[in-house]
């Protein structure tokens, strides 16, 4: 169920019997001089389109620009401020609330979404308008994504790497994978980030040159569609169960 493929008749038989909305999240930066700057919002639209086509649930149209300063640097890279982007989200989730959602799962491929998409949901349950959950994919499957890869980076690396030779391969410059590798940071340890206790870096291109971190030599669409199968059943799992749950049970408990 697409919403914006809908018109208002159909939407709203879907609201007499439902109250449950899918909401892609991703962002508009820079993976590298391998991936697109839209990476994170395809695999968003990928996971939401194809867990909505299994479970019927509604999915909005996406987000596709979230909090991403931290790239900056780089060319092409779009953000939006985290306050504005905690008010957009909040005010057109109280929407889907106005026309009967009750319960909302972000499906977020952005790692800087993430902090923020939990505060909108926190004021959305605290007000006892909706109970809305960041959900992000690697993060369902965390033991899947280590095994598959030898050096799993947090961005550019290979797990978005394979999931877009799997979702969209005509976007991935295969060509550029071994410059990617080789002009990337290939681990990340906590030395790297911190000293003496403290978080030394502000932006991406403090740690990497060319923006990737990882080895995405080993991704493959096969792997990316492992990984893709994997956590939509993880996705998938998570709807039906939110969906089960009585309202009262998700607000926000009283005062003791």
């Amino acid at each position: 169920m697409q919403l914006a493929d809908r018109t208002w008749p159909e939407l709203g038989s879907y609201f007499e019997s439902e109250s449950l909305a899918i909401v892609p999240l991703g962002s508009t930066e820079q993976h590298g001089p391998h991936l697109p700057e839209g990476t994170d919002h395809i695999i968003a639209e990928g996971f939401a389109r194809e867990a909505a086509e299994r479970t019927g649930y509604l999915c909005t149209p996406p987000v596709r620009i979230g909090v991403s300063e931290h790239h900056r640097q780089f060319h092409g890279t779009m953000w939006v401020d985290p306050e504005t982007f905690r008010n957009y989200v909040e005010s057109f989730s109280r929407n889907l609330a106005y026309h009967g959602i009750d319960r909302i799962v972000y499906v977020n491929a952005h790692g800087g979404n993430v902090q923020h998409l939990r505060e909108v949901g926190r004021r959305l349950r605290r007000d006892g308008i909706a109970y809305a959950i960041e959900w992000m994919w690697n993060e369902s499957i965390p033991d899947l994504v280590d095994d598959l890869f030898e050096h799993n980076g947090p961005h550019g690396g290979p797990k978005e790497t394979a999931m877009i030779q799997h979702l969209a391969p005509e976007l991935v410059r295969e060509e550029k994978l071994e410059a990617a590798a080789e002009g990337g940071l290939r681990t990340l340890s906590d030395d790297d980030l911190r000293r003496h206790g403290a978080r030394t870096f502000y932006d991406a291109i403090d740690n990497t040159d060319n923006g990737v971190l990882g080895d995405q030599r080993d991704a493959t669409a096969e792997k990316g569609e492992q990984l893709f199968e994997a956590a939509t059943e993880q996705l998938v799992a998570l709807l039906e169960w939110l969906d089960d749950q009585r309202f009262e049970d998700l607000t926000a408990k009283p005062h003791v």
